[in-house]
């Protein structure tokens, strides 16, 4: 039975409504799932609901999976790949028959799949399709859920011995040590486990006397194990080998990447830099998971104005807009979701990148390498002789970067571009100190924008919160927001890791550059009287942005005070 099919019959019971069945359709085919996943992904109708009305229109049995214990031997009959191909899992074996529960008991090619793998008649039962990718995951990948000190129970550590000095081992004493199986085991589980927490970066760092990993989630450092300091060396040696670093060269940085499949088609990838430290080599790996990267410019946080603004800036057929904020802000998601907007057949665009961090089709991407002479402005100047719509420039650095880009935006291109300031206004004094002129920022430049990161709160346990009114005034809060605004935090819960934050969302300061600024640039006037002529035309800064967000319920006051200055500074 088709997903169209299923989802006439669930519309005529009256289970869902034809406007529900549209959405999830509309879901269905952006995601590629089946329909019945989609509508109980969006709350439409229940896991539940769905097995019970599978179970009835194909006259099989129903079997909840969280409720019943699989035998190892049976799980051996069917390899994982099959069962995530066709969203099925082995139950139960009975004579030379095989009872196998699935999401769709009427698809016979799964079934003849089956029988031909196993050699058994196929006796299908009906679950939902979330409940047989957990009971995958929970029976397949049992290896992934071992804790590390599990890993580390059967591990002698005498088995492994290293010198004092660090130095002293050869790069075949690293390879063999690094092939240990408990040192492969405990390095999967790191990045198994930081794909599941969630995790944007992992910091594995040696110290004197120990050794620790921690992770960065929703932008905060946590914690996570600390193995025995004699691994340091076999970790280090065996991340540096998955991602094809020279294992014997310790004394300088070295960068990689690595690539993980996770079944399902999905695969993730891990920046990798390696430092020297004192006591050993510093590893830090950025999780890149291109299937969580938000390029729907309506999802990023921005209020409406401020989305307004910057669809009329990028869409502009020439001039720069430049986006800034310190590192891991998301600036390169902004701009990846700019490119996405823009990025059309008849339009020619390339970008330089230190590093490409995502793989876009349709965009041709440059990664720069300093060491042979190609860095931005080398990248800039070629761009230019390859008859390009729009360009995309890493970041601005110096003055030849700058003076390009510029005249690049001044001669009928898009130039999109990244600066390391505080704010929209200190990006002005930024590109006019590093030598551009004034007349030629006002000339080029369209918007800039800022931004920041907070965390965001959980929704499982968001509760209403009760501030003092002189703390919410120093904030800056209006007399009218003070009075008819709700304040909200997490309280703590099992799905945030009694955090109170799941999740985060970007704060913006978005900054048209208007007559009225552009003629106190021409004037020299000072950053602070750029962002006061800023506040004056109704721009909202980071703050005013962050304390929007607060009343929206959607962070705290602490988080926007974490990561935005006063105003009145």
């Amino acid at each position: 039975m088709s997903g169209d099919r299923i989802g006439e019959l669930l519309v005529r019971q009256k289970l869902i409504s034809l406007q529900q069945l549209r959405k999830a359709q509309e879901t269905q085919r952006k995601e590629g799932t089946s329909l019945g996943y989609a509508l109980a992904k969006m709350g439409f109708v229940s896991d539940d609901q769905i097995t019970d009305f599978l179970s009835q229109q194909y006259r099989v049995q129903s079997v909840d999976l969280r409720e019943y214990e699989i035998d190892p031997e049976v799980l051996k009959l069917i390899p994982q790949e099959v069962c995530e191909r066709h969203k099925i899992i082995p139950v139960s074996r009975a004579g030379s028959s095989l009872i196998v529960a699935m999401a769709d008991p009427s698809n016979l090619h799964a079934i003849d799949d089956i029988k031909f793998t196993t050699g058994y008649n196929v006796e299908p039962v009906v679950s939902s399709e979330s409940a047989i990718s957990e009971a995958i995951e929970r029976y397949y990948n049992h290896e992934s859920n071992i804790s590390y000190d599990e890993i580390m129970e059967g591990f002698d550590e005498d088995e492994i011995e290293f010198a004092d000095e660090d130095f002293d081992e050869s790069a075949i004493d690293l390879e063999r040590a690094s092939e240990d199986a408990p040192v492969i085991r405990l390095c999967n589980a790191v990045l198994l486990s930081a794909i599941k927490k969630g995790a944007s970066d992992i910091h594995i760092e040696p110290y004197e006397k120990t050794q620790r990993v921690r992770y960065r989630i929703d932008g905060v450092l946590h914690d996570e194990m600390h193995p025995p300091l004699k691994l340091k060396n076999a970790i280090a040696s065996r991340f540096k080998i998955m991602s094809s670093l020279d294992i014997a060269e310790r004394r300088l940085p070295q960068d990689g990447r690595i690539k993980l499949k996770l079944g399902k088609g999905r695969e993730m990838d891990f920046r990798v830099s390696s430092m020297p430290t004192m006591w050993g080599e510093k590893l830090c790996l950025r999780l890149l998971d291109k299937s969580n990267l938000q390029l729907d410019m309506t999802k990023l946080g921005f209020s409406q104005k401020q989305q307004d603004d910057f669809q009329y800036a990028i869409h502009k057929p020439f001039g720069m807009v430049l986006v800034t904020g310190p590192t891991g802000s998301g600036k390169t998601t902004t701009l990846y979701s700019a490119l996405a907007d823009l990025n059309k057949v008849t339009t020619n665009i390339s970008t330089a990148e230190d590093p490409v961090e995502y793989n876009l089709m349709g965009i041709n991407q440059c990664q720069m390498h300093d060491d042979i002479g190609l860095n931005f402005a080398a990248a800039l100047r070629c761009f230019l002789r390859q008859d390009p719509d729009i360009i995309m420039v890493g970041e601005i650095r110096d003055f030849e970067t700058g003076e390009i880009a510029v005249k690049a935006a001044l001669t009928g291109h898009l130039v999109l571009s990244t600066l390391h300031t505080n704010d929209a206004p200190s990006t002005i004094s930024r590109l006019l100190n590093m030598g551009v002129e004034p007349f030629l920022v006002t000339a080029s430049v369209n918007l800039i924008l800022a931004q920041r990161l907070a965390r965001k709160i959980c929704s499982e346990c968001r509760v209403e919160t009760e501030v003092e009114e002189e703390t919410l005034v120093e904030c800056g809060f209006s007399e009218e927001q003070i009075q008819n605004g709700t304040l909200y935090k997490g309280a703590g819960c099992r799905t945030c890791s009694d955090t109170g934050y799941k999740g985060r969302i970007a704060l913006y300061e978005v900054m048209p550059m208007t007559d009225r600024i552009k003629e106190m640039v021409l004037q020299g006037a000072s950053t602070a009287e750029i962002k006061e002529q800023m506040i004056a035309d109704n721009i909202n800064t980071l703050r005013m942005s962050g304390l929007e967000k607060c009343l929206e319920g959607t962070t705290t006051i602490e988080e926007t005070l974490r990561v935005t200055v006063s105003d009145t500074n």
